[in-house]
């Protein structure tokens, strides 16, 4: 009898509450610290795929310089072969 009054006190049931409350929380600590860790990689990965891009374009811009260059070279010689049609 003097069990079951144990179980059944109040303070024995909030200390059951909080233990329940504190695992809880224990659990969404770590998946938030799962969570972060998965945001870290993915903003590594959009970084990573920026710089690229950006590499992508530079090389773009290159490749149009040089086509701009041997467009004004072909002009060029066709000005003075008279192959240049006005």
């Amino acid at each position: 009898m003097i069990k079951d009054n144990m179980v059944d006190s109040p303070e024995n049931l909030v200390l059951a509450q909080l233990r329940a409350i504190r695992a809880d929380l224990a659990d969404v600590q770590g998946t938030l610290g799962e969570m972060k860790g998965r945001l870290a990689n993915l903003e590594s990965g959009q970084a990573s795929i920026i710089q690229r891009l950006g590499h992508l374009a530079a090389a773009d811009a290159q490749q149009q310089v040089a086509v701009d260059r041997l467009t004004e070279r072909l002009v060029r010689i066709e000005r003075r072969l008279d192959l240049r049609e006005v």
